[in-house]
């Protein structure tokens, strides 16, 4: 379990002030100056000690991922793009950072920036996130007025940043997608390689951040990467912030150690699952495009990636959807396949198509009007969506169609057998409203 004197977002809750003289008695902007003289090799090769993952879901090692970006600019300009398009559901963790203490976040921009030798960088806030574009633009000012960033600052490297407003559609929070809607394009993936760090925004160098990322940056760099490293498993360090959702007694969000075991951050910080542990069906550990993990494999498991990765399913942004026995676990998943289908930019035949597709086959699964032999069916195309598309939202669209059937094709079946066996009785047309 985290200790208090661990925790980065000290004022996560917003019971203190989010302003500019309030962060600094929290510690933000506190010897920046002195971390950016130390220069940028010490400053990645400590994001590369420190053991930090993105912490956007896939959870590539940020330090590496500043390493990639060019040394010396071959004439065009290196951009930092911070993720703040948080739109996977269950997920609403990077709005409370930047509500509540959005310096933590201007300040790993600055450093982050220095790091990858870019004088700008742009935030790319979601369409919905107005009362946080709103404190986070609050925040931006303060810091240029307080001469913390902008061409002439107190650090002696100049910068700006720059926040941009998202017109809220999920596939702009996949990275190329994101480039592409704050070039002021249509928000759809761009083909791989050449990745961002080569020809990123306007065909410069540029790094792709998640919000949590960027803002735990400046603080690991004053504790020290050890400090950073020493919470935690091994490979999965550092603290993380959770948002749990669904049916436990007290929803939160809370910073804690990556691998605390599922039983210990339900009991700890949720009060509990509703109704007791054994009435545990499923949890969906990392928001809703990671498979869901039935209660007997998880409730003991380390909320960690590798843990879950191992599970076949996976840490993502940590948006615990929890789910007890009153969940129609496949009206549930049918739901989440519904908000794919949506979401999807059209783009890729096997996405366009197979979302749509997916959707309508596991509705007409939830009300029992299908065949057995179409569960096989479903879970093979499936197989030819995911791996198959430019981004991962084919993937997203796959993973809890998959997750169902892995663990609760017993329940499909059932349906399939009521039906048949009474297709006109009260429940079944309760389950079909």
């Amino acid at each position: 379990m985290l200790q208090d004197k661990d925790r980065i977002f000290t004022n996560l809750y917003g019971l203190h002030s989010p302003d500019l003289k309030a962060a600094k008695m929290r510690g933000a902007w506190d010897g920046t100056k002195f971390l950016l003289e130390k220069g940028r090799d010490w400053i990645i090769d400590e994001m590369k000690k420190s053991g930090l993952r993105g912490r956007g879901g896939a959870g590539f090692p940020t330090g590496m991922k500043w390493s990639f970006m060019p040394k010396q600019s071959d004439g065009r300009p290196s951009y930092l793009v911070v993720n703040a398009d948080e739109s996977e559901p269950g997920t609403c963790k990077d709005r409370e950072i930047m509500r509540h203490d959005p310096h933590l976040l201007i300040e790993g921009c600055l450093i982050a920036s220095f790091a990858m030798n870019a004088n700008a960088a742009y935030i790319y806030i979601r369409g919905e996130y107005i009362t946080e574009k709103h404190a986070l633009q609050k925040a931006i000012d303060e810091a240029y007025e307080a001469k913390l960033i902008g061409k002439d600052n107190i650090h002696g490297y100049p910068f700006d940043l720059y926040l941009h407003h998202g017109a809220g559609a999920y596939i702009c929070g996949e990275e190329t997608a994101l480039l592409e809607s704050l070039e002021g394009k249509k928000g759809m993936p761009r083909l791989k390689p050449p990745f961002p760090a080569n020809m990123g925004l306007y065909g410069c160098p540029t790094t792709v951040n998640n919000v949590e990322s960027i803002a735990v940056a400046g603080e690991i760099l004053r504790r020290g990467a050890s400090w950073f490293s020493s919470i935690g498993r091994p490979n999965n360090v550092g603290t993380k912030l959770f948002c749990v959702s669904g049916h436990v007694n007290k929803p939160c969000n809370v910073e804690e150690a990556m691998g605390i075991t599922f039983r210990e951050l339900i009991d700890t910080h949720c009060g509990g699952i509703r109704g007791g542990w054994d009435n545990l069906l499923a949890v969906i550990p990392g928001g809703s495009s990671v498979p869901c993990v039935p209660a007997d494999q998880i409730i003991d498991a380390y909320m960690d990636f590798d843990t879950l990765r191992n599970l076949r399913s996976g840490l993502g942004t940590a948006a615990v959807i929890v789910m007890d026995k009153s969940t129609d676990i496949v009206r549930a998943i049918a739901r989440i396949s519904y908000f794919y289908k949506h979401e999807s930019c059209g783009q890729c035949t096997p996405c366009r198509e197979g979302t749509g597709w997916m959707w309508r086959v596991l509705n007409r699964m939830a009300e029992g009007r299908a065949q057995k032999r179409e569960i096989d069916m479903l879970l093979e195309v499936s197989t030819q969506i995911e791996g198959h598309t430019i981004c991962a939202l084919g993937d997203a669209a796959a993973w809890p169609v998959q997750g169902l059937i892995r663990h609760f094709r017993h329940e499909i079946e059932k349906r399939i057998d009521d039906y048949a066996a009474n297709p006109h009785s009260e429940s079944v047309m309760m389950a079909a409203e």
